[in-house]
């Protein structure tokens, strides 16, 4: 569905290369992660990808067909939730969904079941300019769905969302990549990526340093060992290697004779990987 190789962009007037040589191929209906700390060069890929910045060196196609050789029909294709909201503050909800929508030349959703998909229902006569922050979010994300495109694209979707709409929003994405939407989601939320990605890449400074599923990557990089704790008196602390643990003696006489607490294995996390493969932490 996406397909980019050796992928070059350096911003007018820039000497330095913001994106630098970079190659991914994405299939349809996966769920695609790009993940990196500020100013990593996620969001200037994405804004290549969606047709925002030109002037850029190397290969990119999009629905198997170079994205230079698209038009305006693009965008019928294409959804998009940027990280900052961008509506009419003048215009309320509803209006602001019906002016966007007459843009697409497919049918559009009920806009107001749109709204009642976000919690935005009881604010739709509202003026976004009253909206805080997260309500923006929410009317920013629903927007990007509207017209039921083939590939999504989002930008930071929880940010400034609280956990409740946030969940809410993740339900969404995780629907619609059921439904066989292809997903591009560029963040610095290791917990967001790992929830909803298929795979991921790791960017810096323009560089992608790795790519893999979440999965493989924390059973590659995580140590095999399970650390319980339990009470025996006092808190106890005790780690066990993984291999051959329902053989282990003293493993099973915790499990059998003291009050266990907890019990985890020591998997690492996509930051912690991160952190390993790239050497930088997030931010």
């Amino acid at each position: 569905m996406i397909d980019v190789d050796q992928l070059r962009f350096a911003y007018p007037g820039k000497s330095d290369l913001t994106v630098k040589d970079i190659s991914f191929h994405i299939a349809a209906g996966e769920s695609f992660g790009f993940l990196g700390p500020s100013g990593a060069g996620k969001s200037t890929t994405q804004k290549i990808l969606i047709r925002l910045l030109h002037n850029f060196s190397g290969n990119v196609r999009v629905m198997d067909r170079p994205i230079q050789n698209w038009d305006k029909q693009f965008y019928n294709h294409i959804g998009v939730g940027f990280e900052l909201p961008n509506h009419f503050g003048k215009l309320t909800a509803l209006e602001n969904l019906q002016f966007f929508g007459a843009f697409y030349k497919r049918p559009v959703r009920d806009y107001r079941q749109s709204l009642e998909m976000v919690g935005l229902e009881e604010d739709a006569g509202k003026r976004v300019s009253d909206f805080s922050k997260g309500m923006k979010m929410r009317l920013n994300f629903v927007r990007a769905l509207q017209h039921d495109p083939e590939i999504l694209f989002f930008d930071e979707p929880t940010s400034g969302l609280d956990p409740a709409n946030a969940r809410i929003m993740k339900d969404i994405i995780l629907q619609e990549k059921a439904r066989g939407k292809t997903l591009f989601i560029t963040t610095h939320n290791m917990h967001d990526a790992e929830e909803l990605c298929d795979r991921v890449a790791f960017i810096v400074d323009g560089e992608i340093r790795l790519i893999d599923a979440p999965k493989a990557l924390k059973l590659k990089h995580g140590q095999r060992r399970v650390r319980i704790e339990y009470t025996n008196e006092k808190p106890q602390t005790k780690i066990f290697p993984l291999d051959g643990l329902g053989q282990n003696p003293e493993f099973l006489r915790i499990l059998q004779e003291e009050q266990l607490e907890t019990i985890h294995s020591e998997e690492a996390s996509l930051e912690d990987i991160f952190i390993q493969v790239t050497g930088t932490r997030l931010r």
